[in-house]
């Protein structure tokens, strides 16, 4: 079930529009403060947010602002201004449509279908193109060819990245210098298997909390390393 934040200080408004959306099945939360309001968007999940414009303690633009900075979740802002000097600027901050007072509830939920619909597309586009292993805090896009640490990127090496990707691709597996070798660099090693030892030891350094106890490549003694699940 999807679920809907309003911001809104005029409860026989925020009410009409709960109504509505709750007999089109949605989940509701109205929140008449705009400070509490923001606070609730930017730490818990909603699939829309319906943003007054005019509230008494922090209007929506900035509320707007704020969110934009840490999400991208469809905003709708409901206002009694006609004004087009505010749409623009409500636009220009990220707002994704205006419903202006007094409104068309039956509108209002079919604009709210339309926007979590197309968002719903969207991310779902970019999931499915984006190839992604992620465990433990680590993120590695194998698209993208990017690494992120508790959502901090880490800047790779085609090398690095390239045995990163190949081991976590492969993970539990134990595979000796020489193979990662051949794997990698598509040759023989011919003796040159302290590459690899490097390549894994910068590799650490970037990923592992604590490079004398790795919690993702582990050393195998005598064998080689592995990726650990």
């Amino acid at each position: 079930m999807s679920k809907i934040l309003i911001i809104e200080d005029e409860l026989s408004i925020a009410e009409l529009e709960r109504d509505y959306l709750e007999l089109n099945d949605f989940e509701v939360e109205i929140e008449p403060n705009g400070i509490n309001g923001l606070e609730k968007a930017l730490s818990e999940e909603y699939s829309l947010i319906l943003l007054d414009l005019m509230l008494p303690d922090m209007d929506g633009f900035e509320i707007c602002r704020q969110i934009r900075e840490k999400k991208d979740i469809p905003i709708i802002m409901v206002t009694a201004k006609k004004n087009d000097i505010d749409k623009i600027r409500g636009l220009g901050l990220g707002v994704d449509d205006y419903v202006t007072k007094p409104f068309s509830p039956s509108e209002l939920v079919a604009r709210v279908k339309a926007h979590i619909s197309r968002y719903e597309r969207l991310v779902g586009s970019t999931a499915l193109k984006n190839d992604v292993i992620e465990i433990r805090g680590l993120k590695i896009d194998k698209t993208d060819r990017r690494v992120y640490v508790d959502n901090e990127e880490k800047v790779f090496t085609n090398k690095e990245f390239d045995i990163l990707c190949f081991l976590a691709s492969n993970p539990n597996k134990v595979f000796s210098k020489d193979e990662l070798f051949s794997k990698i660099w598509n040759m023989d090693s011919i003796g040159d298997i302290a590459t690899v030892t490097v390549h894994i030891k910068k590799i650490r350094e970037k990923i592992e909390f604590d490079t004398s106890n790795p919690q993702y490549i582990e050393t195998v003694w005598g064998v080689g390393y592995r990726f650990r699940m």
